[in-house]
């Protein structure tokens, strides 16, 4: 069957000297592994070998039973030339395509998603000459992860302890010297989501969080204007629990750590 979508290719690795097996993000279909044909010759059907990250219109031939499906067509748009530019807002985005990739199933369109991610890389693709650039990126990663996590079912909870639902507004603060340090405020995976410091002991794998990341997490509006330091600190906290999800860490976790 002849299948016509939007898709964003989210990995594509050698299967010939002329040919690559790519895996499409499409918005109609979901996840999608094909086999690209004489994708490498200098005269490709397809634009010149496919990269990943680039996005378009495809057409497919879904191979009945079988795993990969042919790719026929893939007009690539040449709208996201300034990534390549920078190491770490490239890595970012190949980052965000690892955990599409290994978060969703084939064949199980999320079109709200799909759109997300789109928009995402075209807010990075405009981070190329900005002030405060890194920072805008992780910005916006981080609230790509917690969107991802919320269309697949996993969204973390943020605005209440996880365990004893008391809201985070109403968690007490820790008191040194007669003032505020920090709200005792944890994250812990096993509970998927903040812990108070009454709930804290009965998680082993609780982080402790600082203030400013608490409050982040548990308003997202706040993320876009965090000082740099506390999105480094939710960051570390989310790919830590992205490992714990997957059962290992993502590949391309450590260029993200490196760069924070």
């Amino acid at each position: 069957m002849l299948t016509k979508d939007l898709a964003i290719c989210i990995r594509a690795i050698d299967y010939s000297e002329t040919s690559q097996i790519v895996t499409f993000f499409a918005k109609a279909t979901g996840k999608i592994d094909a086999i690209a044909k004489g994708s490498k010759r200098p005269k490709s059907p397809f634009d010149g070998p496919i990269e990943v990250l680039s996005h378009g219109n495809v057409v497919f031939v879904d191979s009945a039973g079988e795993k990969l499906a042919t790719l026929t067509e893939f007009q690539q748009q040449p709208d996201l030339i300034n990534l390549c530019n920078n190491l770490f807002m490239l890595y970012a985005c190949l980052f965000a395509a690892e955990l599409l990739n290994n978060l969703t199933h084939d064949h199980d369109p999320h079109p709200e998603l799909f759109d997300s991610f789109l928009e995402f890389l075209h807010n990075a693709n405009e981070q190329h000459s900005a002030n405060d650039q890194q920072r805008n990126i992780l910005a916006l990663l981080i609230l790509f992860q917690l969107n991802l996590l919320n269309d697949i079912g996993l969204q973390p909870i943020l605005s209440r302890c996880a365990n004893c639902k008391t809201q985070y507004a109403d968690l007490p603060s820790s008191k040194a010297k007669g003032r505020d340090t920090q709200y005792e405020t944890y994250f812990s995976s096993s509970a998927n989501g903040l812990i108070c410091r009454d709930c804290e002991p009965g998680f082993p794998d609780k982080i402790m969080l600082s203030k400013e990341a608490s409050a982040c997490l548990s308003s997202l509006k706040r993320i876009p204007d965090a000082a740099e330091k506390t999105l480094k600190e939710i960051e570390k906290v989310l790919i830590h629990h992205l490992t714990e999800l997957l059962g290992r860490k993502p590949t391309m976790a450590k260029h993200i750590l490196d760069g924070t």
